[in-house]
């Protein structure tokens, strides 16, 4: 019985080529087929009488017979075995890429063939695409790629790709067989390294951030993602670790939070980290049965500086306050800017009030010296109220309440004053923000009038002018004068639109008596510092003046004494800006305190009108009136004429008379009248 040896042996060899996964092919030293398996049939898509007929070249790409032919000939001149990649033609147009592997064989006698087998690479081609396209990607990554081999607890790299050496600072070759640990910044992000070291050991995916050092030694933010790589059997070999250096996203992230919680200009903690400051201030208050001192802060000549040396010099005075204020306190403490020239301090840990007096009085001490801007020496004085956790408020909002307030009555108490806060001041705060209230209302319900008051020549008693005079007619305590809401206005900043309101009735009131015959008759108003500090006084006034069509020679505006005395420069930039308009500039209140006569030659006044207090003391008695003989030799003197106001009998009229005064102004000569009342007062006189 033949072997199974012999029994394959036998088998034909068509048969057997047919099973081979490749081509199968034998050639001719002409390059012909002699014999073929049905593979061979199949990628080329020709039959077998084509393939019998057809140049083995042809099968292939021009561009590759050449390539083909060498190996081809190679076989037969070298008796090589060769092999060479090509794509084979197929008859749809199509190729496919092939590596032929051929060997001459021999036949007895003269004949010489070749024999090969074709492998199809079209899978292998993919697959190196592919691992071609992951080698391109991890090259050209932004983020550093880290593959490590997985050995129990250490993890020694295996592969690192440019941008880790990028990161990190370290190249490929120092890295590899290194444990990925070996950038660590020790004694940093404890927590996250933890963290990391668990998911490891339990094969988990895991996200941390921590800090790492560059091989410089300088420090970066690592946002690294570490997965688990596993075999076919499920086992984690490998771990692929992905980072990001975020150093410069850390960096912007802790400059935008500085910005929303400091003040850009002084670098100081802004409103919302005072809040976030003194809630953490008293709440260890609390625990350890302390005290918190809140301390509100307001310079006293900010305002002045703005407007004689402008904003930059402003911002400078601000700067240095700001250092002042930090230099003198604990770091415990919180020094903010409110806004403007506010400042606010936050004391912590208050053992007694007696320390708190103490850390009070070294901030006056570093606020005392003069400050150095512009070439000029200026002193900064400054407001401060005191408010103290628990007595004076529960809550952060309720002592920054305390400490306003405190600080208002401050400013009322003399340069560098420091008040503390008490329940009198809250009932006097109250009664300001009622008053406050009911002035907003008597704006908006028109509850504002006014009245005028003519000043006459005292030799002729020629109508010389007329004065506005605004009252309130208040719902509840009748008509108040001036001197019952203007300084509460003036303090919170209604004086504004109310001084505007003033304006347009009197616009108004100027063009009606120029349409009744009287275009020449001035009236004055008077104005406050926080009016005339406004950036946009002058052209308003121009605007409503132009708007009305009114000679603006025809309005004067009145300014107290105290006030052009206590800022000159602002005074003359002032009085120059009205002389340019046209409009006339009365000194009020002339005689009420010391006199700057330089600074009243100076300027262009039309008049002085002497206050009422040195009319009053005119009583008919040796001796009496001096003050006011004094305001008119003065007066005199400046070339400057002086009207005498709050004149109420003849006996003051006939002093004032007899001693030079050319105008008188008062109850004597005129009550106040309504509009109406006025026109037919000058109609009859």
């Amino acid at each position: 019985m033949e072997s199974a040896a012999a029994l394959v042996g036998n088998l034909p060899l068509r048969d057997v080529i047919d099973l081979l996964a490749g081509t199968f092919y034998v050639m001719d030293e002409s390059g012909y087929f002699v014999l073929w398996n049905r593979q061979l049939e199949q990628v080329t898509g020709l039959s077998a009488e084509r393939l019998r007929s057809i140049h083995m070249l042809e099968l292939f790409e021009p561009d590759m017979r050449a390539r083909v032919a060498r190996a081809f000939c190679a076989v037969f001149q070298s008796d090589e075995r060769v092999q060479v990649e090509a794509r084979v033609r197929n008859a749809n147009g199509g190729t496919t890429p092939f590596l032929f592997v051929g060997s001459r064989l021999s036949i007895v006698g003269d004949g010489r063939y070749l024999c090969g087998m074709g492998v199809d690479l079209t899978r292998h081609y993919r697959q190196r695409d592919k691992l071609e396209l992951f080698e391109r990607a991890l090259m050209a990554a932004s983020n550093g790629i880290v593959i490590t081999r997985h050995e129990g607890r250490d993890n020694p790299i295996e592969y690192v790709n440019p941008a880790f050496e990028r990161i990190s600072g370290y190249g490929a070759l120092e890295s590899i067989n290194h444990d990925s640990r070996f950038m660590a910044a020790h004694g940093m992000d404890d927590d996250q390294r933890t963290y990391l070291a668990n998911a490891i050991a339990e094969h988990r995916t895991a996200t941390v951030v921590f800090r790492n050092k560059r091989k410089n030694g300088e420090l970066f933010w690592n946002h690294l993602s570490v997965t688990p790589v596993r075999d076919a059997a499920g086992d984690v070999t490998h771990f692929i670790g992905i980072i990001e250096d975020i150093t410069s996203l850390k960096q912007r992230t802790a400059q935008l939070e500085h910005l929303v919680t400091h003040d850009p200009l002084t670098g100081l903690a802004n409103r919302l980290l005072l809040r976030d400051r003194l809630e953490h201030a008293v709440q260890a208050a609390q625990r350890n049965q302390e005290k918190v001192a809140v301390i509100l802060m307001d310079l006293n000549k900010f305002k002045e500086i703005n407007d004689t040396m402008g904003h930059s010099a402003g911002d400078q005075v601000l700067k240095c306050v700001a250092q002042r204020l930090q230099s003198a306190l604990r770091e415990s403490d919180t020094v903010a800017r409110l806004g403007g020239d506010e400042f606010v301090m936050v004391l912590a840990a208050q053992p007694s009030l007696r320390y708190t007096l103490k850390m009070i009085e070294r901030i006056r001490r570093t606020m005392a010296p003069e400050m150095e801007i512009d070439g000029r020496m200026l002193s900064v004085g400054a407001s401060m109220g005191v408010a103290v956790w628990p007595d004076d408020g529960r809550t952060p909002g309720e002592l920054l309440q305390a400490a306003d307030t405190a600080m208002y009555e401050g400013k009322h108490g003399g340069p560098d004053a420091v008040h503390f806060y008490s329940t009198v001041m809250a009932d006097n705060s109250a009664a300001r923000q009622r008053m406050e209230a009911a002035l907003r209302e008597a704006l908006e319900r028109d509850d504002l009038y006014l009245l005028f008051q003519p000043h006459v020549a005292v030799d002729s008693g020629k109508i010389l002018g007329v004065e506005a005079l605004l009252r309130w007619r208040h719902p509840e305590r009748g008509e108040l004068l001036p001197a019952d809401f203007l300084p509460d206005a003036e303090e919170s900043g209604l004086i504004v639109p109310l001084g505007r309101r003033v304006l347009e009735d009197v616009c108004s009131t100027l063009r009606r008596l120029a349409e009744l015959g009287f275009p020449d008759l001035p009236i004055s108003i008077n104005t406050s510092s926080r009016e005339f500090s406004q950036r946009d006084y002058l052209p308003h006034i121009a605007r409503r003046v132009a708007h009305h069509g009114v000679n603006p020679a025809s309005l004067t505006l009145e300014m107290r004494e105290e006030q052009l005395m206590n800022n000159p420069e602002q005074a003359t930039r002032l009085a120059n800006g009205l002389q340019e308009l046209g409009i006339r500039l009365s000194v009020d209140e002339f005689g009420a305190g010391m006199n700057n006569l330089s600074c009243l030659r100076q300027l262009p006044v039309s008049q002085l009108k002497m206050t009422r207090q040195r009319v009053q003391e005119i009583d008919g008695f040796p001796g009496s009136g001096a003050l006011a003989k004094t305001m008119l030799d003065i007066g005199n003197n400046l070339n400057i004429r002086v009207v005498a106001t709050g004149v109420e009998t003849r006996d003051q009229h006939d002093f004032l008379a007899a001693h030079g005064c050319t105008s008188v102004q008062g109850n004597y000569i005129s009550q106040p009248m309504t509009r109406p009342a006025l026109e037919e007062w000058l109609a009859a006189h």
